[in-house]
């Protein structure tokens, strides 16, 4: 029997559990979600004990002031009962933060938003978190010295996230593996263009302002979001029968005659690796070059100069290879760049040029043992977060593609690459599940190749006594790339 006292604290518990509400005599079952996604080559980014399903972010900025204010409202489900937990957020003031509708504590270090609710939050509940920030957003200084995230420009922004610029805009769970959907609204100056990803909802001309409102639903990672903005000429055909957005500055008017060539490009990796598979398609030509670098953002590459169709090429290949299949930790990234390297080279010989086992010759003729800064570091392993753009994680990421194709036939490689974007389609998946599905469609051991290729230092030698022989001049619709010099213009 229950005494009236027990009794009432018994029902208060579970009318608060039934509500979502924890009592303090609950709380030590409740955690703190961890402060970091635990990438080693970015430990601060990204946290633990909860998964975003959606962001919705509202956003306005002015340009001539560089300044951005806005709301986020981020859903998300509890994977552990926390106490607290973070978000990644850089630089720009908050003026109120709520959590289910109601004010929530919170405190700052470094990029980390430290929040915690009124009341914790139960394992498997779900909860929105808005945030109303402003300020003057400023780019982040990656560990090669490049900048991304939010890059000002003589007329907008060029918003490019690769590796940890998202937070430089809005508050997000900066993680590869935690990818959600979005509702992107940003209102700009009349006669200024917001273009970001997805599907361009509506725009609403009010006053002197003009709003763009965009949906991206299929699952995306932080770093591939974007609202690049300024002076924009923007077109809506339609690719390979597919809706997109065009996007070009007056100023990079030739871009024009390039991404008129997209539906061709989507047609051939169609056939080479499965579906394209989002809903949208496009691209943004901005006048930024200072970036250096064109960014594969999900739906819509954004390029900071008129691109040759090496690159467009390029980008369009990694919504298959980074944005649909995206990594589980940087150190990956080159099943990103080696992928749509290899992709490029494709394209080329689609269109008559090098045939890519021509590509691989002359690479590998040209390039000695001593030539360390061509081959190292190894693909699967850069060494470090100051190496994932470096010339080897592209073009002998690609080289260990073509070696691959030599190797197994260019049927069974091409079942691997439809194989690969179907099954991860919209996931994350790293370098030994790439092994083994290659292993297991090839019918081969491939430990041994895979280890000189992607793992051991130096120029590689010794993978393939046992390849199988194609004549030189066989040609499967693949194609030699753009000079090596220029790699460090793609991301």
């Amino acid at each position: 029997m229950l005494s009236g006292r027990l009794r009432a604290a018994v029902a208060g518990l579970a009318i608060a559990v039934l509500a979502g509400v924890t009592p303090a005599a609950a709380q030590a079952a409740f955690v703190k979600g961890s402060p970091s996604g635990g990438d080693p080559y970015f430990p601060k980014a990204g946290n633990g004990g909860y998964d975003v399903s959606r962001y919705n972010l509202n956003l306005r900025y002015q340009p001539s002031v560089n300044r951005l204010v806005g709301k986020a409202t981020i859903r998300a489900r509890a994977k552990k009962s926390l106490s607290r937990f973070d978000l990644d957020f850089r630089h720009l003031d908050i003026k109120g933060l709520s959590v289910h509708g109601k004010r929530a504590r919170y405190a700052r270090r470094g990029q980390e938003l430290k929040i915690t609710p009124r009341h914790g939050l139960r394992k498997g509940s779900r909860f929105d978190v808005r945030v109303h920030y402003h300020g003057h957003p400023r780019p982040v200084i990656d560990p090669d010295g490049s900048e991304d995230g939010w890059i000002p420009t003589d007329d907008g922004a060029f918003v490019a996230g690769e590796p940890q610029g998202a937070p430089s805009w809005f508050p997000c769970n900066d993680l590869l593996t935690d990818k959600a959907a979005y509702r992107i609204r940003v209102t700009v100056p009349k006669g200024k263009a917001a273009i970001s990803n997805g599907e361009l909802v509506k725009r609403i001309v009010h006053g002197r302002h003009k709003t763009f409102v965009w949906d991206e639903e299929a699952p995306m990672a932080t770093y591939l979001a974007t609202v690049t903005t300024g002076n924009f000429s923007v077109k809506q055909p339609r690719i390979d029968g597919i809706p997109s957005v065009v996007a070009i500055d007056p100023r990079e008017s030739e871009a024009a005659a390039t991404l008129a060539r997209m539906p061709a490009m989507l047609k051939l990796f169609a056939t080479r690796f499965g579906t394209y598979p989002f809903g949208t398609t496009g691209g943004t030509v901005d006048h930024a070059p200072n970036v250096g670098y064109a960014l594969e953002t999900q739906t819509r590459p954004i390029y900071d100069i008129a691109p040759d169709s090496r690159t467009v090429a390029h980008e369009l290949a990694h919504q298959w290879f980074g944005d649909s299949v995206s990594l589980r930790r940087w150190h990956q990234i080159w099943l990103n760049e080696g992928f749509a390297t290899w992709a490029e080279w494709s394209w080329v010989e689609h269109q008559g040029g090098d045939t890519t086992r021509q590509t691989f010759n002359r690479l590998y003729a040209k390039h000695g043992p001593n030539d360390r800064a061509f081959w190292d570091p190894p693909p699967a392993d850069p060494g470090g977060p100051r190496n994932l753009f470096v010339t080897s994680i592209y073009a002998r990421g690609g080289m260990a593609l073509e070696a691959l194709r030599q190797h197994v036939g260019t049927q069974t490689f091409f079942q691997i690459l439809r194989d690969w974007a179907r099954q991860h389609a919209y996931g994350n998946a790293g370098t030994k599940q790439f092994i083994d599905l290659a292993e297991a469609d090839s019918g081969q051991d491939l430990g041994h190749f895979f280890h000189v290729w992607l793992y051991r230092p130096g120029k590689p030698r010794g993978w393939a006594s046992s390849a199988r022989s194609l004549p030189t001049d066989h040609r499967s619709g693949e194609g030699a790339g753009r000079p090596m010099a220029a790699l460090d213009q793609l991301r």
